[in-house]
């Protein structure tokens, strides 16, 4: 045999030892044996939905998974393997009997999905997984949306088409909110989420940059305004951070944020049981995924009293880490990011003037003090991260959030 041939032959040997070991651990639901598989600080994904970093994704997604499926019962059926490289079709088998799994309560549904899996193995150990699942299918399995050809999937077809053809819009026109500031408006159905532009002698400094959709609408509105000079974003979450990486701008942020911009946008703190309506629970984590751009390189960072494009920052702390505001003394304008909501967190419409929701904030203690710190400045209008604005006695309204 020769030497080339007879390498190749040991490599593939190998990582096919590896892979049928590592989906033996997850057969045995024995998360510990699954994470000495891979690689020290390796990440899986599962393709448009999140990323699980190890030891501590692993340890709550499936530790999470195999007490919600006591019962789950997973077989190889097809291995592939070239070189370090192995491609496993896998299928899954279980009873939604045991504990709530991504805070939705068990309902006894039997599951039987099929999934595939990429995996990359190198020196023995796993150093890259991208996982494929039908989600779609696996959320009709649990009960969480209707059977396949029932006339409840053909009424929901028939919004979802709606909703779709409204939603190829994904930004409005920019409007004009105050002097050198536009606000662009995204998010489908609704236009929930907003972005600034502010005019500067350098040219555009974007603050917050929506979701991912929206990058080309704000880049070419900018366009219109001048060159992009820097984005600067409220916070790290993915309907702030997801637009930016269209913008082809430095990108800064505070620094207590700048793990979460370069990480995963602060997923990591998000507490999803936290949300009242059992399907969301579901949804809205493959609805944030899907608008987030990923990981940003971050240029610099900006603290409190730095100048931005004639604003000052102002660091308002609670959401995130890292929150931070631009405010205006001429004029009295605050861009206050979601120190605040204005929104109903389930249908993205306008709500009254609330606390930020407690399943996406990093302190709500902080909020409170955050609101608190925005209200003794007494602006005349504040701009938060959707919808909007908040006028007339703002202090009062914010002191009243905060308690």
């Amino acid at each position: 045999m020769p030497e080339a041939i007879a390498e190749s032959t040991d490599l593939e040997a190998q990582t096919e030892a590896v892979v049928r070991s590592y989906f033996a651990a997850v057969a045995a639901r024995d998360v510990e044996g699954m994470i000495e598989h891979w690689v020290a600080g390796g990440a899986g994904r599962f393709v448009g939905d999140r990323e699980l970093t190890v030891p501590d994704g692993y340890h709550r997604e499936f530790g999470q998974l195999f007490r919600a499926f006591p019962d789950l019962d997973l077989q190889v059926t097809n291995l592939y393997v070239r070189g370090e490289e192995a491609t496993v079709r896998w299928r899954a088998r279980g009873t939604f009997s045991g504990g709530d799994w991504d805070g939705i309560e068990p309902t006894g549904a039997r599951v039987d999905v099929e999934g595939v899996d990429l995996l990359t193995v190198r020196d023995g150990k796993v150093v890259d997984l991208d996982a494929f699942v039908n989600f779609l299918d696996f959320a009709r399995q649990l009960g969480l949306l209707p059977p396949t050809g029932s006339s409840a999937e053909q009424r929901l077809n028939a919004v979802f088409n709606a909703r779709t053809r409204l939603g190829r819009r994904i930004a409005g026109e920019p409007e004009r909110v105050a002097d050198g500031v536009w606000r662009i408006a995204g998010g489908a159905p609704v236009r929930f989420i907003n972005a600034y532009l502010i005019e500067g002698e350098d040219g555009v400094t974007v603050f917050d940059a929506g979701t991912k959709q929206m990058g080309p609408a704000i880049s070419a509105a900018a366009a219109a305004i001048g060159p992009i000079a820097r984005t600067v974003l409220g916070n790290a979450h993915a309907d702030h951070r997801g637009g930016a990486a269209a913008l082809r701008g430095p990108v800064f942020c505070h620094e207590r944020d700048r793990a979460d911009v370069e990480g995963d946008g602060g997923a990591h703190y998000f507490d999803y049981a936290k949300l009242g309506f059992p399907p969301a629970r579901f949804l809205v984590p493959r609805i944030m995924a899907s608008w987030d751009c990923g990981p940003l390189e971050v240029a610099g960072t900006v603290a409190e009293g730095d100048e931005v494009a004639g604003f000052v920052v102002v660091e308002l702390p609670g959401h995130s880490p890292g929150t931070i505001g631009l405010w205006r003394e001429a004029d009295r304008l605050a861009l206050s990011n979601d120190c605040f909501a204005m929104f109903d967190v389930y249908t993205g419409r306008p709500a009254a003037t609330a606390m930020s929701h407690p399943a996406f904030n990093f302190s709500a203690e902080q909020c409170r003090e955050s609101a608190r710190k925005l209200a003794a400045l007494e602006p005349a209008t504040c701009w938060p991260g959707h919808h909007g604005p908040l006028t007339g006695d703002v202090r009062a309204t914010l002191e009243r959030l905060a308690g």
